[in-house]
This record gives structure tokens, C-alpha cells and sequence, in this order.
């Protein structure tokens, strides 16, 4: 994200530039900054560069192919997204595939996702992009209610850890997002389509 900023700054610098000088040559050096962008893979930012061109300098032959490259820049981003996405389902999937294989050993999931290295997982995978997947075991009923043979009404603390919570943010790190920067939520092993989680029940039990 940072790199964008700093890629339309310059172009603004650039605009601005162009404007006060009516450098003809400007529409060609901004477009030819945008195709060494995409030939690098860095396609999202090619497709702001591009996009600004357009509006900048519609009638410039620059711009015009620019609109052209634009179609195929969007096409591939769709493409590596699903293919991002996909890997990032695969690896949630292994995550969880040790998870139940944990709780059906130890009788509860693990307090953290480093606890299923190695027996249960080489490593613990990350996203593609190379951020970690968050991840938060909980007791979904921290206080029960017991009675005992004369009825007498008491309280126990529960700790078993019974639920989770696990997410990929997305190339942001953030909640909520589109695109590369959305996010993937699973609780218990399901995909959870809401953009957040439910509340964890309160108090929790120290581990």
C-alpha cells in the first residue's frame, strides 16, 4: 500500500509538472513507467498508474493504449486473486484438518496454532503473501451452572478450549477489505460469511 502512495505521489509531481511545462513527451513516460510495473508483476499499481493516465491525458495515443492494456491488467488481477484465494483456502484447510486431529488426541484445540508443530503440522502455514493466519481458541460456555443431589445451585469455570476462531485479513492486515485485502473467516472448521466475528464468551479462563 505504501509503494502506491509513493507511486501517486510521483505521478502527481509528474501531472503537475506537465501541466505547467505541456511536456507532450509525458504521456509516454508515464505509460512506459506502467508497463515496466506489469512486466514486474506489480499489476495493481501498473493499473492505478494506467487509470490516472486516462484521466490526466485522455486524447494522448499513450492513453488510449493504455485502455486497451487496461482490460488484460483487470483480467489477470481476477486471476491471481482467485489463485491467491484458493491457496489461502488450501492452507486454512490443512490448519484445520490438524485441528480436529489435535482436539481428538488432547480432548480440546490448542492454545496456540504453534502447538500443532511438529506432530500435527510441519509448520504453521501462512498466506501466501506471507502474513500469519490469527487464530483464538476460546471456552464457549465459561461458567456452568451445576446442581448438586440436594439441589443446592453452584458455579463451575470451564477450560477446556471447545471453539476457535481462525482468520486470514488479507493483504492488509486489516478487517474488512476487497480484492487481495479481503478477509477469510472459519470458526470450528466452517467459513463464517459475516465480515466479523461473534463476541468470545466472558470471562475467559487464564492458561
Amino acid at each position: 500500500m505504501g509503494s502506491i502512495r509513493g507511486l501517486a505521489a510521483g505521478l502527481a509531481l509528474l501531472l503537475g509538472a506537465g501541466c505547467a511545462t505541456e511536456d507532450t513527451r509525458l504521456p509516454q513516460q508515464i505509460y512506459e513507467e506502467a508497463f515496466r510495473l506489469n512486466q514486474q508483476g506489480r499489476m495493481v499499481e501498473a493499473k492505478s498508474l494506467m487509470e490516472q493516465l486516462v484521466r490526466s491525458h485522455p486524447d494522448a495515443p499513450a492513453a488510449l493504449q493504455a485502455r486497451k492494456d487496461l482490460v488484460s491488467i483487470e483480467s489477470m488481477i481476477k486471476r491471481d486473486i482467485a489463485e491467491k484465494q484458493r491457496e489461502v483456502r488450501q492452507a486454512l484447510k490443512r490448519v484445520t484438518d490438524a485441528l480436529i486431529r489435535y482436539r481428538d488426541k488432547k480432548g480440546e484445540y490448542p492454545p496456540a496454532l504453534g502447538d500443532l508443530v511438529p506432530d500435527y503440522l510441519e509448520r504453521v502455514p501462512e498466506a501466501p503473501w506471507g502474513h500469519p493466519f490469527l487464530y483464538r481458541a476460546f471456552v464457549s460456555l465459561p461458567i456452568e451452572d451445576m446442581k448438586d443431589r440436594r439441589g443446592n445451585l453452584t458455579q463451575r469455570m470451564n477450560t477446556k478450549l471447545d471453539r476457535y476462531h481462525l482468520a486470514c485479513l488479507g493483504t492488509d492486515l486489516q478487517p474488512g477489505g476487497e480484492g487481495m485485502a479481503a478477509d477469510i473467516l472459519v470458526i470450528d472448521g466452517e467459513a463464517f460469511g459475516e465480515k466479523t466475528f461473534p463476541s468470545i464468551p466472558t470471562p475467559q479462563p487464564a492458561r
